[in-house]
């Protein structure tokens, strides 16, 4: 396995951030296709995108994956679909020009009763995206979290009912929203897992998944935290509740062979929790 890191996680512009992954001693790095307040790769030219994947490899850097969350519901919704999986489409070709054959994404809340409408409105959504990005020897990975790891299993493999379609582990969100072992998510899930996230969280109380993803599409997770209180938090990489030699060993048992990466969404000094988190993992491995 190789430690990575988000580049847009270390809160800097995107060559800058380049060259700080690289100064932290990390091996590659994740990109998101859209940044908040930064690049548009779905606005780059043929050019820029070269020029991007060259300033990754004079850095020694590999593009472990792209991020394609583009805020919202994900596939989760009535009206839109249609744009979002054309999206999802330019954003794994835009994966491969740079090297890479995963994109990740939140699709949304997979909605726990079958016969709901959205079940199979997502569903079908996705075996498009699926089929395509298997044509082009491609991934998009749903990231865990918004729904149990059985769950996601079952729809991956019974609804979805396609290749193309994986999974990019992320073990705190696991503990945080659902509350759920990211050691056995990581047996339970193996014939799926392509990409890795590094994070650590701690669980504070249940809650319900669907108003979270809710409130953090409408941008109203504040106000959802002042009804309920702390639902839970995201620490530096292991303070938390994530068994981190546990986790790894349970990927090396299914022979994962990826790269962990690392995000940090809060924090006032992420370029700081980001080098050590590095040198945690490398003790580790």
């Amino acid at each position: 396995m190789q430690i990575g890191t988000i580049v847009e996680s270390l809160k800097l512009p995107l060559f800058d951030g380049l060259k700080k992954a690289a100064e932290l001693g990390a091996e590659g790095v994740q990109i998101y296709a859209v940044a908040r307040n930064g690049h548009n790769l779905l606005e780059y030219s043929p050019g820029q995108l070269r020029e991007l994947k060259n300033r990754c490899e004079d850095n020694g850097l590999r593009i472990t994956a792209i991020c394609g969350d583009l805020g919202g519901y994900g596939f989760r919704q009535l009206n839109g679909n249609k744009e979002r999986v054309d999206l999802s489409k330019r954003i794994i070709d835009i994966a491969l020009e740079l090297g890479t054959n995963i994109m990740t994404t939140h699709i949304g809340v997979v909605p726990e009763d079958k016969s709901e409408p959205m079940y199979s409105i997502m569903a079908e959504s996705l075996r498009e995206v699926g089929e395509y990005a298997a044509g082009a020897g491609a991934y998009l990975a749903i990231e865990t979290g918004p729904e149990s790891p059985e769950a996601l299993k079952d729809f991956i493999e019974k609804a979805v009912r396609g290749k193309g379609i994986a999974v990019n582990m992320d073990p705190a969100n696991l503990i945080m929203v659902q509350n759920a072992d990211p050691v056995a998510a990581v047996h339970l899930l193996k014939d799926h897992i392509v990409h890795t996230h590094a994070k650590d969280g701690i669980h504070i109380q249940d809650c319900n998944p669907e108003k979270v993803y809710t409130a953090f599409a409408e941008g109203g997770f504040k106000q959802l935290v002042a009804q309920t209180g702390d639902l839970f938090k995201e620490t530096p990489l292991g303070q938390g509740e994530v068994n981190w030699k546990e986790y790894i060993q349970a990927l090396r048992d299914i022979g994962y062979k990826g790269f962990l990466t690392i995000e940090r969404e809060v924090g006032k000094n992420p370029i700081n929790d980001i080098g050590s988190a590095i040198k945690f993992l490398n003790k580790i491995l």
